[in-house]
């Protein structure tokens, strides 16, 4: 291990035992400790030296004058970004992961249900799935449904089989072969464009195209706004009663507090929304989550796809002693499943 940043090489490797071992048992570390359980090369003083250097330097902090040591947000943010070792899941967990989600209907939300249940499960800790939101998913047709001459339904389906409906009245008549030949037009020039990107100007050229009406036009643009309405997207969330098992949360006070936050979709959201639109993993550690209430949790937040296309985010929400290099693993792991879950369908019914 090369040193990083201020710290040497001895301080990086110190501070990463550190972590392991606080991960491990959940004890303040003491330098002792350390030296009779890993095989570091220098004698308990030395350590003890070093570990004072590494909490006046904010790397950790000591919860009693003679107790061990534990790491701050600093030590743990360090150890994330430049000290741990990547881990991979084995071949049965991969294989566990794909035939659960395999099992699961062909409905999305089913899907992302089970995602979830299943990695709250494995992870041991809270885990939540954003779904994922319309005006990301691509167009796949608009069904223009006659009603009577002066009324209509338009039904847009994304590619994910997500439909939205709506009910439009028309000032002037309207055939039923209007609505075919509209609902063709529309769909030739739009199909499998992002929903985000299907503007006006297009659907004005389809309705010339078809010789329909402006108030028809009207109709169906407002159908396609509704489609892609950008709004805070549902969350699934499972295994919060894990979190009953973490020594930090033995305070019920404390764990009532957090369920009551987590439990509201906004705080959730807000936890992982500046991650949406990453392209892979990351890490919020104790404050970075913005919350004095939240600042004994992490969150492991990983995107999941459709084709190119982020969808959601996956994450675990655990004290901030919760093994990162695991849930990495985990969290990666799952989304990947869940991706190839999404792309296998040309296009999943609508529940």
């Amino acid at each position: 291990m090369t040193g990083t940043g201020d710290l040497d090489k001895r301080k990086s490797y110190i501070l990463a035992t550190v972590v392991y071992e606080y991960i491990a048992t959940a004890e303040p570390v003491g330098s002792q400790s350390l030296t009779q359980k890993y095989n570091l090369g220098i004698s308990s003083a030395t350590v003890r030296n070093e570990m004072a250097e590494l909490e006046a330097e904010g790397y950790l902090v000591q919860p009693h004058t003679s107790a061990g040591r534990i790491p701050s947000d600093t030590g743990y943010r360090t150890y994330v970004d430049r000290l741990m070792q990547p881990e991979e899941l084995t071949d049965d967990e991969r294989r566990r992961i794909r035939d659960e989600l395999g099992d699961a209907t062909r409905e999305l939300d089913e899907i992302i249900d089970s995602t979830t249940r299943l990695l709250g499960r494995l992870s041991k800790n809270l885990a939540f799935v954003t779904k994922p939101q319309q005006e990301a998913q691509s167009f796949k047709h608009i069904q223009l449904i006659w009603l009577s001459p002066h009324t209509g339904v338009a039904i847009v389906v994304t590619s994910l089989g997500v439909a939205a409906q709506s009910l439009f009245e028309l000032g002037g008549e309207v055939q039923p072969d209007d609505l075919t030949r509209f609902s063709s037009a529309l769909n030739a020039r739009l199909a499998n464009r992002l929903l985000r990107d299907v503007t006006e100007g297009e659907i004005a050229l389809a309705a010339q195209e078809s010789g329909v009406s402006d108030d028809l036009r009207a109709a169906v643009v407002t159908a396609a706004l509704s489609a892609r309405s950008s709004e805070q997207p549902n969350i699934a969330s499972a295994g919060a009663q894990n979190l009953l098992d973490q020594p930090e949360f033995q305070d019920l006070r404390k764990l009532r507090s957090i369920l009551r936050i987590v439990e509201e979709q906004q705080t959730l959201y807000q936890i992982v929304a500046d991650a949406m639109n990453a392209e892979s993993a990351s890490v919020k550690i104790g404050r970075e989550l913005g919350s004095d209430e939240l600042a004994d949790l992490s969150i492991v937040t990983v995107p999941y796809r459709f084709g190119s296309h982020t969808l959601g985010m996956l994450s675990v929400l655990g004290p901030r002693r919760m093994p990162y290099g695991r849930l990495l693993a985990l969290a990666s792991g799952t989304a990947q499943t869940l991706s190839e879950r999404l792309s296998d369908f040309e296009e999943i019914p609508i529940s």
